[in-house]
């Protein structure tokens, strides 16, 4: 019964001696390896063989990008507005060993420096400031945090804020702000399409009021291009009358006297006012002047030159007499 006693110790001794010496590291960590509890070295992802009791695991470090919550804490601006931060980082361990035994608690110190830098960031800004210029606050804070880690063996990928939350009461304040500054630029858009509309009216009647000038002025061109050819002829009938009354014909005369009378006449015809109108002169006046301009028109068509000659064989025309 010893004997087994005995046996069952030695396999048991040799079971924790060839699991202390083959040791095999999962993919994405990094094992460090302590002698007599002194760093040597670190093992890489695979199968290792350590010394048993003389070698050992000291840490276990995962190498993959990780995530850490920054928890939400109360910050003052610049302005001396309170508001509730929080955020997330991202980093990996590029150096187990110095990820291992150059900080006690690495997760917690990266925690700690993110939400110290966070109040130093958002501390020398305005609240505006803070609430429109998040990316400026997350570069910044990469850049300390990154640079202050390196010592670590990690490298912080990003910073990011996750809320920037201000009181209750300002946030009201400035909703009432910024429906002010909405109806302000309204009024001003208004104001300005108003004014832009009064120009355009104004310029459409200026151009109105050139046009009817134009058209004025063309018509009074018109009118006095007209006047100008009646004088003319006007004048030209007059001088054919007095060629002819001195030439002896007296019928011209009447003729002239004539064509006077009834413009006359015309005149009186178109007035508005007029129904009935007498005749204050003798009708075989008129009859008489007329008389001469049949005279006239009777010597006027003698002048006429006769028709020429029709050749023999060719085709005879009709006239409308025939």
């Amino acid at each position: 019964m010893g004997g087994l006693f005995v046996v069952f110790i030695v396999l048991l001794f040799l079971v924790v001696m060839m699991v202390k010496t083959v040791r095999m590291v999962p993919q994405g960590f990094e094992w460090t390896v302590e002698r007599f509890g002194k760093y040597t070295h670190t093992m890489s992802p695979g199968l290792h063989f350590l010394i048993p009791i003389a070698q050992g695991v000291g840490r276990k470090v995962n190498m993959m990008e990780q995530v850490l919550e920054v928890p939400s804490q109360d910050v003052i601006t610049k302005d001396n507005a309170v508001v509730k931060v929080d955020g997330v980082i991202f980093f990996q361990v590029l150096d187990a060993a110095k990820a291992a035994y150059e900080v006690s608690n690495l997760e917690q110190a990266t925690v700690a420096l993110v939400m110290t830098n966070i109040r130093t960031a958002i501390g020398s800004m305005d609240l505006d400031e803070s609430l429109s210029k998040r990316d400026e606050i997350n570069a910044k804070l990469l850049n300390v945090v990154d640079h202050a880690t390196g010592p670590w063996g990690i490298k912080v990928n990003r910073i990011e804020l996750k809320d920037i939350q201000p009181p209750r009461d300002l946030v009201d304040s400035m909703a009432r702000q910024m429906k002010a500054e909405r109806e302000k630029r309204a009024q001003i858009l208004e104001a300005e399409g108003g004014r832009a509309s009064e120009i355009l009216r104004a310029e459409g009647e200026k151009q109105n009021a050139v046009l009817t000038a134009e058209g004025k002025r063309e018509a009074a061109f018109r009118e006095a291009e007209a006047r100008e050819r009646l004088a003319e002829a006007e004048a030209k009938a007059t001088t054919m009358v007095s060629e002819a009354i001195a030439r002896g014909n007296v019928q011209a005369i009447n003729y002239f006297v004539a064509q006077k009378y009834i413009e006359a006449l015309k005149e009186f015809a178109a007035s508005p006012n007029q129904k009935i109108f007498m005749l204050p002169m003798e009708v075989t006046g008129v009859i008489g002047s007329l008389a001469g301009i049949a005279e006239l028109a009777k010597e006027n068509l003698g002048r006429v030159p006769p028709p020429a000659p029709v050749r023999p064989g060719s085709p005879t025309v009709p006239t409308s007499g025939s």
